[in-house]
């Protein structure tokens, strides 16, 4: 009788591995919740930009770029579906319920002047960040994600920009467009932090009241806990006035996306990186974003929903990130660094200054 022969060891070493989204998102949902545990001992470090830095520590000592068919780099490639989906259907998703925190009666109350300023201190930032990174000689790309997180809301700006900006990209592209992504966070982090100490000082150097103060901290910072953080340190009324000017900034995100997926699609006609036909320059989420705002303004959701709205919105930006930071390249990111530096320094005191101005002229 013939006896069945079981496979040894070198037999199960030597099956391919089968890449699990799974397992993926598992490891991504691990390192976010370890990355929000970290974050409350940095209050004013947004942990959507940690998570990025952890991913990309972990993407890079693991050889995700450098060496993706070593064994290390085998440990990512057995993750990738779950963190590329997180990296783009969960970013979006939460692109989405970012529009939940937008209230249109809310902006509305910063009347006609107050928005002037928010209109005119982001297109201001927007388009001459562009054209300085054109004259650094900086990629496209670069210029784009970092005029969009100075001008907007910082990192969920530049995440929500990023997406616009992979739908039109190569797959090589697409790796450079991470590292764009981890610079333009980076900056944010620094030049925002500055802004937690030097805006206050300056406020009060120049004798402003507390209403044109909010007023400059809310058009003028990056991320809205170093908006909190920067307001919080002058009053309760400029903490409430540079909030609402803040989330005004954000409301500008669905217009100024959706221009860039229209200059997208017409830079490539016809079809999209899947070779399936483009339909629609406007992305899905840009859509949904618009409608969550609206959601919101009606004034059904309950406060106990926007509150965990808010906080589900948070740890999604979050894995997000840390899925995205896993295919940064932090030795091409480092070699490149000086001029991106010299971006965030020149874009920070445009959106300052232009802040100031207008507020100034307005308020």
């Amino acid at each position: 009788m013939a006896q069945t022969t079981r496979p040894g060891p070198a037999h199960l070493d030597a099956a391919p591995r089968t890449p699990s989204r799974t397992l993926g998102i598992l490891a991504v949902a691990v390192a976010s919740l370890a990355v929000i545990s970290v974050a409350r001992f940095a209050p004013t470090v947004s942990p959507m930009v940690i998570a990025l830095a952890v991913g990309a520590i972990v993407g890079s000592a693991l050889g995700a770029r450098s060496n993706p068919s070593g064994r290390r780099g085998e440990i990512i490639g057995s993750t990738r579906p779950g963190t590329d989906w997180v990296a783009t259907k969960v970013l979006r998703l939460a692109v989405i319920l970012l529009g939940i925190q937008l209230s249109i009666p809310d902006l509305l109350a910063l009347g006609w002047e107050g928005l002037a300023i928010v209109l005119a201190t982001v297109t201001v930032t927007f388009t001459a960040t562009l054209a300085i990174a054109r004259l650094l000689k900086l990629p496209r790309v670069t210029g784009l994600l970092v005029a969009t997180g100075f001008s907007i809301c910082g990192a969920a700006a530049a995440s929500a920009m990023k997406g616009v900006v992979d739908d039109a990209s190569s797959p090589d592209q697409a790796e450079e467009n991470d590292d764009a992504m981890a610079g333009a966070l980076a900056l944010v982090t620094i030049y925002g932090s500055l802004a937690i100490v030097v805006l206050p000082w300056l406020a009060d150097l120049m004798s402003l009241n507390d209403h044109m103060a909010g007023l400059w901290i809310g058009v003028s910072t990056q991320e809205v806990a170093q908006v909190v953080a920067a307001a919080g340190t002058i009053s309760t009324t400029a903490l409430a006035t540079a909030t609402v000017a803040k989330l005004a900034r954000v409301a500008l995100l669905a217009p100024l996306v959706t221009g860039a997926g229209i200059v997208a699609a017409r830079r490539h006609p016809g079809t999209d990186t899947t070779g399936s036909r483009r339909r629609v320059p406007v992305p899905g989420f840009v859509i949904g974003f618009v409608i969550a705002v609206l959601i919101r303004s009606t004034g059904i959701l309950p406060d106990s929903w926007i509150t965990v709205i808010v906080a589900t919105t948070n740890v999604l930006f979050v894995a997000s990130m840390f899925a995205m930071g896993l295919n940064v390249d932090l030795p091409h990111l480092l070699r490149t660094g000086r001029k991106v530096l010299l971006l965030g320094f020149l874009s920070a005191c445009v959106v300052t200054v232009t802040g100031l101005l207008a507020v100034l002229l307005l308020a």
